[in-house]
């Protein structure tokens, strides 16, 4: 892993030593109160990340926001630069995590869905379309579950706005700090959506019991957005791994497959 060039820290003001930090995909370094990465936004990207989270008031969540040079540049030579923000994940705060998301999505209610987002051709970006119907599921039906899921699938009637829609492993915890939010990944979905990512990873990759979202799973049409999520992770999973043959009892989505699918029947 590469440190920043010392006139990339130069230009966001920053001294100091460069502190790989650990965690995502392994390419960022804190110096001070920064962290800087490789750019993996383009400039009218990272432009709309400075200005909606910019005024976003950190009355219950504390946001890592874009940081600037002094002449208003956002990359620098292919890097960018946000506040740093402390805690760490923790596995287990689950419900923690959707009331943190909750507390953002509700200051970017009226934020205007960004152009950019027809034009994201990442895997993360396909999955999601193809979770929600807007490109076809096709190439994917024999990746686990997805043909079973979109079959439980019905229309969803809900506001949509954007949203984080990589809450789980991006809200950090701090002692005597309120909630920190990283990594913003915008998406043009319900607000509740993200919870259900929330759940699907507390599940699938952490080991969770299902009844621990009790509260979230029995409200109306929760399910449906349950069987999104899931398709999104899987079809997420076939594009970066390939389609993979997994013994049910060796699954980490069937249980929760089955009991979404039985939560959308009843």
């Amino acid at each position: 892993m590469t440190a920043p060039p010392a006139a990339v820290q130069r230009a966001f003001g920053l001294r100091g030593t460069p502190e790989p930090l650990s965690g995502g995909r392994g390419t960022s370094w804190r110096i001070g109160p920064a962290v800087l990465k490789p750019a993996d936004q383009s400039p009218a990207e990272r432009a709309w990340h400075a200005a909606v989270l910019g005024p976003v008031v950190e009355g219950h969540v504390r946001v890592a926001r874009p940081l600037s040079t002094a002449d208003g540049q956002l990359i620098v030579d292919g890097w960018m630069a946000t506040a740093f923000v402390s805690g760490q994940h923790q596995p287990g705060r689950w419900l923690d995590i959707v009331q943190a998301g909750e507390h953002l999505h509700r200051q970017l209610a009226a934020v205007p869905r960004p152009a950019f987002l027809a034009a994201r051709r990442d895997p993360w970006a396909v999955a999601d379309r193809v979770a929600w119907g807007d490109q076809p599921a096709t190439p994917f039906l024999a990746a686990r579950h997805v043909r079973r899921l979109l079959s439980c699938c019905r229309p969803v009637d809900a506001a949509l706005q954007v949203i984080h829609a990589d809450l789980t492993g991006n809200v950090l915890f701090a002692a005597l700090e309120r909630p920190a939010i990283i990594d913003f990944s915008p998406y043009w979905r319900p607000a509740p959506y993200a919870s259900a990512i929330v759940v699907v990873d507390a599940v699938v990759w952490e080991g969770a019991d299902p009844a621990v979202f009790r509260t979230l799973t029995a409200q109306p049409g929760f399910a449906q957005l349950l069987l999104r999520a899931l398709r999104f992770r899987m079809v997420t999973d076939a594009m970066q791994r390939g389609v993979e043959v997994v013994p049910p009892e060796r699954d980490p989505y069937q249980r929760l497959v089955d009991l979404t699918c039985d939560w959308a029947s009843s």
